[in-house]
């Protein structure tokens, strides 16, 4: 696999010991090092997505509450119903990587974590987006109307597409950098 980056990847779902042993050598460093850095780094990743969604989530919960949300017609409701769900599920998906770890700590389980926590990192990053474009349409409804909250959340659903997906796969395929610099393993 020449010219491919020497990252710690997935075969059949599981964690590939090799490329963890690969990426360990490349790097200078043990097996446990660098499942140990990686588990640092989904958790720094996760602390940013995790204060996106806590706000999130309490606008949502105290939104309720107020007199305006008697207003929201059937739509606004279903709308709103969509984005407090998907707040709710990312939250769900986002912290259940602590819950693992809590589970199999000190149980030699570290490779599984990264590989559990990488997946449950995207399912919630998805949720989050469709969170963040469905709070946008149900506000944008409320303050502009119909037609100009579909543009303004479709605006939004694509710019977090082309962000949070089709750049960094566009730049994964490319493969540039990887495989020259030993730091760029992961």
């Amino acid at each position: 696999m020449a010219g491919k980056p020497a990252t710690a990847r997935t075969v059949n779902g599981r964690r590939d010991p090799a490329q963890v042993q690969l990426t360990a050598e490349q790097r200078g460093e043990t097996t446990h090092q660098v499942l140990d850095r990686n588990v640092s780094e989904l958790l720094q990743e996760l602390r940013v997505a995790i204060t996106g969604v806590q706000v999130l989530f309490a606008f949502l919960l105290t939104l309720a509450f107020t007199d305006r949300f008697g207003e929201l017609d059937r739509f606004g409701v279903t709308v709103y119903t969509v984005t407090l769900l998907s707040t709710a599920l990312a939250t769900l998906t986002l912290i259940a990587p602590v819950s693992f770890h809590r589970i199999v700590f000190r149980r030699r389980q570290k490779a599984a974590l990264v590989a559990i926590a990488d997946r449950l990192l995207m399912v919630g990053l998805a949720l989050l987006m469709l969170a963040i474009t469905s709070a946008t349409l149900l506000v944008l409804d409320v303050v502009l109307g119909r037609w100009p909250a579909t543009v303004g959340a479709a605006v939004v659903a694509v710019f977090g597409i082309v962000l949070w997906y089709v750049v960094p796969v566009r730049q994964l395929r490319r493969g540039v950098g990887t495989g020259r610099d030993p730091a760029d393993a992961g």
